[in-house]
């Protein structure tokens, strides 16, 4: 199935402290939980978000470019969930691509709500979410301002995605290509990741604080591309959609985790 910047002063401080050995971040810089599933804080910041249309192949939905400010850090997964961590949670592995070490897939943006309630009464809290749409492709973007987290060269991104032009028409064990600048793998390709957004046809030009998308709709966001896709497709910018009860082979997701 087929789903149809720049940061402030402030977040490249706040990065810089959280990368420097020996600062007194470092300890908050990763979490593990009791699955093994590895988190990256990323800072607050800010940056510019959608495409430049005289620069990308870009559509409609990905424009106006607009300021967004990211007020609060998060944590984000390193890696989209694999089948592992999605069997030990739900007992079942829906995903066509059977190899535990690969993102699940096959799985809609309602399956995920409820494997994150469970998650969340397992370990206590309430604090594993999808992240934002804004607060994704932030997170892609790791301070870049290019088509991909690495630049503007579709050419380069056979080093940091699976995508139609190398996946061999299947998914991909996660963590094997190269991250972006936060230590994020798999932002571009492997699987479509899920984020909590209705889906909404226009942003606004003006800038917001924490946009967290239209506050009903019928269709969810995904982002990223997939294994299925061409490069352009995979860009931080491009914005696909579909049923909360959609899936699909190429459609998975990450975790995002509200610091306490």
């Amino acid at each position: 199935m087929k789903i149809i910047k720049l940061w402030s002063l402030a977040a490249l401080y706040a990065c810089l402290l959280i990368l420097t050995p020996g600062s007194s971040l470092t300890a908050e810089k990763t979490y593990t939980n009791s699955l093994g599933m590895e988190f990256t804080l990323i800072p607050a910041g800010s940056f510019t978000m959608g495409a430049d249309k005289k620069f990308e192949d870009a559509t409609d939905d990905e424009m106006p470019q607009h300021r967004v400010i990211i007020s609060q850090p998060f944590y984000l997964g390193a890696y989209e969930v694999t089948q592992a961590q999605w069997t030990a949670v739900m007992g079942n592995n829906p995903s066509k691509f059977k190899i535990l070490s690969n993102p699940v897939e096959m799985v809609s943006w309602n399956d995920v709500q409820a494997f994150i309630q469970w998650l969340n009464a397992k370990e206590g809290h309430n604090r594993y979410r999808l992240p934002t749409e804004a607060e994704w492709e932030y997170a892609a973007r790791a301070g870049t301002t290019g088509a991909y987290s690495f630049g503007g060269d579709k050419d380069s991104l056979g080093r940091y995605a699976w995508y139609r032009d190398n996946s061999g028409e299947k998914t991909h064990s996660v963590g094997q290509k190269q991250p972006n600048a936060l230590g994020l793998y798999d932002m571009h390709g492997n699987v479509w990741e899920w984020v909590q957004d209705w889906y909404g046809r226009n942003y606004s030009s003006s800038s917001v604080t924490d946009p967290k998308g239209p506050s009903s709709g019928t269709l969810r966001v995904a982002r990223g591309g997939s294994w299925s896709d061409s490069a352009r497709y995979c860009r931080a910018a491009y914005r696909s959609h579909d049923s909360p009860d959609g899936r699909g082979d190429d459609v998975g997701f990450r975790l995002a985790l509200s610091p306490e």
